[in-house]
């Protein structure tokens, strides 16, 4: 059986703390966006997590949402892609 430093425990701690914290802030800045676009924050959670696609209308909506150009991202996403 491994000994394990009291360290150890202190550690997992605190990797768990600082993960809590990113999945909370993330959780904040998605219902942020949600707000915005007037959907539900698992809208964001479900398309940011790929479990659901976004439609073009959709895409153009979140974009501008988060004050970006739709065909400037999709001009980059295509060369990326070729």
């Amino acid at each position: 059986m491994r000994h394990r430093a009291p360290s150890d425990g202190i550690c997992r701690h605190v990797r768990s703390q600082s993960r809590l914290r990113r999945l909370a802030a993330k959780r904040r800045s998605q219902q942020a966006l949600a707000e915005r676009l007037g959907r539900p924050q698992s809208f964001v959670a479900k398309y940011e997590g790929g479990e659901r696609r976004l439609d073009v209308i959709e895409f153009v909506t979140v974009a501008r949402a988060i004050g970006a150009d739709p065909v400037l991202l999709l001009r980059t996403l295509s060369k990326r892609r070729s």
